[in-house]
C-alpha cells in the first residue's frame, strides 16, 4: 500500500475523506503525542492536544499549506503551542 502525500492527504481531507484522517493520525499521530506529553507532563493533557490538533485538522485542513512544509511539522507545530499554553495554566 503507498502512502498518500501530503498534498494529497490534503486535498483528501478538504474532500471529507476519513480513510485521510486515520492516515493522518496513524503517520503522525506519535509524534504529535511525544510532544505533548514531553511539554505537559501529563499523559491526560498529551492525549487532549493530540485530539485538538487532529481535530483542528480535520475541520480546517486547508489551513495546512504543503507548499510552507510537511504535515507533521504543521502538526508538531500546532501540539507545542497548544501543550505550552495548558503547561502555563497548570
Amino acid at each position: 500500500m503507498r502512502l498518500m502525500s501530503d498534498m494529497e492527504l490534503r486535498a483528501r481531507l478538504t474532500a471529507g475523506d476519513l480513510d485521510a484522517l486515520a492516515e493522518a493520525y496513524d503517520r503522525h499521530g506519535p509524534y504529535v503525542y511525544g510532544v505533548a506529553v514531553t511539554i505537559t507532563g501529563s499523559r491526560a493533557h498529551a492525549e487532549e492536544v493530540t485530539q485538538n490538533v487532529f481535530v483542528a485538522l480535520w475541520e480546517q485542513p486547508s489551513s495546512y499549506d504543503p507548499g510552507l512544509g510537511s504535515l507533521r511539522g504543521w502538526l508538531v507545530s500546532r501540539a507545542l503551542h497548544e501543550s505550552a499554553r495548558r503547561a502555563k495554566v497548570g
